[in-house]
Order: C-alpha cells, then sequence, then structure tokens
C-alpha cells in the first residue's frame, strides 16, 4: 500500500497577493465542521500548564511540536492554547490537524468496495492522505507558503481549496494534533483476536484491522519521522474515551440542535473503531513520546514527577541506548 504522490509544489492552489503578506497564526473562518469543533472542546487548561508546554517546544528547537491524545482529551484545544500564546509572544505559529489530511469521501467508499467496507469511514489508520502531509510538513519547515486542507465532518469530505488553511510566510512553531501520532503497529500474531463486538461482527476475517495495521507499520513513519517532539495526553484508560466522546456530541447538540446528532448507542460504535489503535496508543506513546501528561477522568493533568518540566509533565523514560 502505498500513499498518494504530490509532486513538489503543487500543495494546494497558488496563495493570493494578499495572502502572501499575511503572517502570524494560519487560520480560516470557522465554518461548518470547523465552528462545531470549536464549540465542542473542553474548556481548556490553565495558562501555567500551557505556558510550560509552549517552553518545552521552544527549549527543545522543535520547529514541528506534536500534540497527541485520544478522542476527547483535549489535545485540540491545547493545540489552540500553545499557538494564541506563542503569537502573544510575537510569534508565528501553524496549526495543523491529522484530520485535515483524511482522505475524501469518494476515495474512503472506492477503499470500502475494494479492501472492506469500514474503510468507508474516516478515522483509523489508512484513511489519511500521508504523502500530502508530508509535503505540507516539509514546505512548513523550508519556509516556503502552503495551504493544506480543511476537511468538512457535517459533509464528511474536504472543503474546497479556495476555504483550505494556509501559511503565507515562514511559521516559529509548527503545531501537529492528531489522536494516534507516532503509534506503532501491533505484531501479526495481535490480529488474530477482535478487540470488541464490532470486530468480531463486521470484520470477523480481520481483513480492516490488517489493513489499518500494515498503514501503521508502512505508510505513517515517514510522517511520525517529520515530528521532532511530543507530547501524549494521557487518559486514566480506554473506558473513558467514550464518556468524553459522548460529552461533546452533547456539547455539539446543545450549540447546534438543528444538527443531527448521534445516539449515545451510535457514539459508542464510533469509539469502538478506534479502540485497538486507541489501546496500541495507550500501552506504547507513553515511552514514545517525548513528554507524557497524565489526566484523571475530568481531563485535569496530574503532577508528574519532573516539576522542572512544568506542572503535569511527566518525561519519556529512556533506555540506556538513547
Amino acid at each position: 500500500m502505498s500513499p498518494r504522490l504530490h509532486p513538489p509544489g503543487s500543495i494546494g492552489p497558488p496563495l493570493s497577493a494578499a495572502s502572501a503578506r499575511a503572517g502570524g497564526l494560519a487560520r480560516t473562518a470557522p465554518t461548518g465542521a470547523d465552528s462545531i469543533d470549536a464549540a465542542s472542546k473542553p474548556p481548556g487548561f490553565d495558562h501555567d500548564f500551557v505556558a510550560a508546554a509552549l517552553d518545552e517546544a521552544l527549549a527543545a528547537r522543535a520547529r514541528v511540536y506534536a500534540v497527541c491524545g485520544l478522542q476527547g482529551s483535549g489535545k485540540s484545544t491545547l493545540a489552540a492554547q500553545i499557538a494564541a500564546l506563542a503569537q502573544q509572544r510575537g510569534l508565528r505559529c501553524a496549526v495543523l490537524s491529522i484530520d485535515d489530511f483524511y482522505l475524501g469521501r469518494r476515495e474512503r467508499l472506492r477503499l470500502g468496495r475494494q479492501v472492506h467496507p469500514l474503510l468507508a469511514t474516516r478515522g483509523p489508520p489508512g484513511t489519511h492522505d500521508v504523502a500530502l502531509a508530508c509535503s505540507v510538513l516539509d514546505r512548513l519547515r523550508d519556509g516556503a507558503p502552503v495551504r493544506w486542507p480543511r476537511f468538512d465532518k457535517l459533509r464528511d469530505t474536504r472543503l474546497p481549496p479556495s476555504r483550505w488553511a494556509q501559511q503565507a510566510t515562514a511559521a516559529d512553531l509548527v503545531l501537529f494534533e492528531g489522536w494516534f501520532l507516532k503509534t506503532p503497529p501491533q505484531d501479526a500474531a495481535a490480529l488474530a483476536q477482535p478487540v470488541n463486538a464490532l470486530e468480531r461482527d463486521e470484520d470477523p476475517h480481520g481483513v480492516w484491522r490488517d489493513y489499518s495495521n500494515r498503514a501503521l507499520a508502512g505508510d505513517y513513519p515517514s510522517l511520525w519521522a517529520r515530528l521532532d517532539r511530543m507530547l501524549f495526553l494521557q487518559p486514566p484508560g480506554f473506558e473513558v474515551v467514550a464518556q468524553w466522546r459522548w460529552q461533546q456530541e452533547q456539547a455539539m447538540q446543545r450549540r447546534r440542535p438543528q444538527r443531527r446528532a448521534m445516539s449515545q448507542a451510535q457514539v459508542e460504535r464510533f469509539v469502538s473503531l478506534f479502540e485497538r489503535v486507541s489501546r496500541q496508543a495507550l500501552a506504547r506513546l507513553p515511552d514514545l513520546a517525548e513528554r507524557c501528561v497524565r489526566l484523571d477522568a475530568a481531563r485535569r493533568p496530574l503532577a508528574g514527577p519532573a516539576p522542572s518540566s512544568g506542572p503535569g509533565f511527566t518525561p519519556r523514560r529512556r533506555s540506556p541506548s538513547d
């Protein structure tokens, strides 16, 4: 399985003259799923915690700083807060999400027909344009003007190029957030047994989970290699993820009552699509991320053993070979 390639200089439409003069925090006006996502995010982390994260990124001279967390953990909120604080300090910051690089609905439907029906649903490994994400990060690292997609989750496809995000001038810091960043693949033997009813009933032969696992092994490492450092928001366990996602769904519905909401049962099914890789992330990322932030069930950071690194931070346990 090879990612779709994009030749240099072909990423998105050219920037306008006005856009080329713009700088600072790369953003687009919130529309569609963007505004809904913003409305449903957790309240936010306190200033000292955000400042510690930004200081850690700058002290490490990270050009691309990753924020990883499972669904509902607050990763998008934290990335936005870090970016806002960076801008207050006079830094130019670009914020991207792995969600920006979902394959379009048509491409996923094709995968659903050709490989497995569950691949029509966005989210798990194998449903992203990894080559495009790598190309965008390379251009940001080089300080070149670049646009990248924005994904409309209500319409389940990318927004038109005229509404893509953009960075017209060199960014001092690039923030990249996502739910399974740097998660390694499982051993083949671990794929044999389903982890939940969805895998048992809808992927009885393991085709879907094998495809996602092979994508983790073959496609995503090139993207992970472009992330200089990573902070992982570690929940107390996978069991809290469905609760957090249900809270998000309820918040979205309160703010957009005309929106067709998922039931709690639908949310639980949706979360089950991510369970296998989420459990792998929980098992492996505390040792792979440069910073691990333990959260309680209310998403509050718990104090770590390294106060010099900031509140809630736990340094990665290093092996003698590090």
